[in-house]
């Protein structure tokens, strides 16, 4: 397969490259007016464009919030906020050696005559989107496949619409300057056991990457983020080393080395159990050819939204607990290092 060789090639493999920075990750801010609705609800905040714009702030603004982070994926009304005093989320971003990303998909539809299945929409004006996104300062983007494990799921034909909907949207978002993320996300939900949900991911993984290669994209300039394999929600846990086990040997059938990083969604995990999940992968031994990090969004949140609670001030007093947590616990787990320099228009990050 030859790889589609356009005027932003090597921007994005310098970007994709320096999102997979080791010791860094991507926070996930995505969410949708209505996802993020059901958060400010659980604290008892009203879900208007103010108190998203406050929590957004405090995520970003707090000193030594960002010290951990390459990248921040953004929901579209975000991508063009600004903080209280005035400056563009973008600029606080880029200025904190972190690359602004977009969430880009439209959510999920049903596929017709399947057992609750979906596939993801949004491709029709994608490619005008994502020029608009690129002039706006993004520079990845975020396209969220969900498939569920069942009796006969997933079926052949959710497995098929999933991939190639997603290398349908990595080619477009590549050929306007997007380094895309590959999300097929296997929902955790159910009581199959772990060797059921590797099989599951090896086949959808392997899909994925076909469609990929049919349609020409540059997976050197591509992220994946995937399930980690664990056992269904309601089957009995195993532990961090066994979810390491597998899913490192599920990636290494299915996902080319040429892909430069692996960021992991946290998929209703608890700050802890990702994180140690994550640390057991970095921590074992054998041949892993791409970096392996986290794309969290609840599990990096789910403190600071509690501690905020829609309290102004709150973030002045308190800072953002994932990242007061930060050194001793993304540092020793996620095997932190210097990295690489950024890309060309953003500063140096602060080690």
């Amino acid at each position: 397969m030859t790889a589609c060789k356009g005027k932003y090639h090597d921007e994005l493999i310098a970007n994709a490259a320096y999102i997979g920075t080791p010791g860094k990750g991507i926070l996930a801010a995505d969410e949708s007016t209505g996802t993020i609705g059901k958060r400010l609800a659980s604290i008892n905040v009203e879900n208007v464009e103010s108190n998203r714009r406050a929590l957004r702030e405090l995520l970003f603004c707090t000193p030594g919030a960002l010290q951990y982070l390459s990248g921040v994926i953004l929901f579209e009304e975000t991508l063009y906020q600004k903080t209280a005093s005035g400056k563009p989320f973008v600029e606080v971003l880029k200025e904190g050696g972190v690359l602004p990303g977009i969430k880009v998909d439209k959510g999920t539809v049903d596929l017709c005559c399947t057992n609750g299945e979906t596939t993801t929409q949004g491709l029709d004006d994608l490619g005008k989107r994502c020029a608009k996104y690129y002039e706006a300062g993004a520079r990845f983007a975020k396209w969220r496949a969900v498939l569920k494990i069942g009796p006969t799921e997933p079926s052949e034909l959710s497995i098929h619409e999933n991939a190639y909907g997603l290398a349908r949207y990595a080619m477009i978002c590549q050929e306007n300057g997007l380094v895309p993320i590959v999300e097929p996300e296997i929902l955790v939900d159910g009581s199959h056991d772990i060797d059921r949900c590797a099989y599951v991911t090896e086949r959808v993984l392997a899909a994925c990457y076909k469609a990929l290669n049919d349609h020409h994209v540059l997976l050197e300039g591509s992220l994946l983020k995937p399930n980690m394999v664990t056992p269904g929600s309601d089957a009995k846990k195993v532990s961090p080393e066994v979810i390491a086990e597998y899913t490192v040997r599920t990636l290494l059938r299915t996902v080319p080395a040429a892909v430069p990083a692996i960021v992991f969604l946290s998929g209703g995990q608890s700050e802890e159990q990702a994180t140690l999940n994550l640390n057991a992968m970095n921590k074992l031994k054998g041949k892993k050819p791409w970096s392996l990090s986290f794309s969290f969004g609840r599990a990096l949140q789910q403190s600071t939204l509690k501690a905020w609670a829609g309290r102004r001030g709150t973030w002045r007093r308190r800072g953002w607990p994932s990242s007061r947590g930060a050194k001793p616990t993304l540092k020793p787990r996620l095997g932190l290092t210097k990295g690489m320099p950024p890309p060309p228009g953003l500063p140096r990050a602060s080690m």
